[in-house]
């Protein structure tokens, strides 16, 4: 019973987050840390729990996360997507419910580069005309 785990891979801008749910009783671990300590803010941790509490499965499961790369809010989004594909891995069903919440959709925007001759992804250098 005790090797039973759920497996998603969640990603937005440029953060990669592993999820692995266990049923459990509802913790939260984020690179080997509580979510309090890692996530100190609430907005955040909402964030992050939104595919639970509208699958109702906030109790019944344990959440392992490795998450990289990018800032706070790249890697909240990037657990929420992981959460909702390792929740469709432990129950097909919610895939309507996820769907319509948008939770299984990959946000695809990421930081435009810069282009050269320019002084940033849209910003030019100021005109003059003499």
């Amino acid at each position: 019973m005790a090797d039973i785990q759920y497996y998603g891979t969640g990603r937005r801008k440029s953060a990669t987050a592993r999820v692995y749910l266990r049923p459990g009783k509802g913790e939260f671990k984020v690179n080997k840390r509580p979510i309090e300590s890692y996530f100190p803010n609430e907005t955040l941790r909402m964030i992050i729990r939104q595919p639970l509490q509208l699958t109702d499965t906030l109790s019944k499961l344990d959440v392992l996360v490795n998450v990289d790369g990018g800032g706070m809010a790249g890697q909240a989004g990037a657990v929420r997507h992981g959460i909702a594909r390792a929740l469709l891995e432990f129950n097909s069903e919610l895939r309507k419910k996820l769907k319509r919440a948008g939770l299984l959709t990959r946000d695809p925007r990421a930081k435009e580069r810069k282009k050269y001759g320019q002084k940033g992804a849209r910003k030019r250098f100021q005109f003059s005309k003499r």
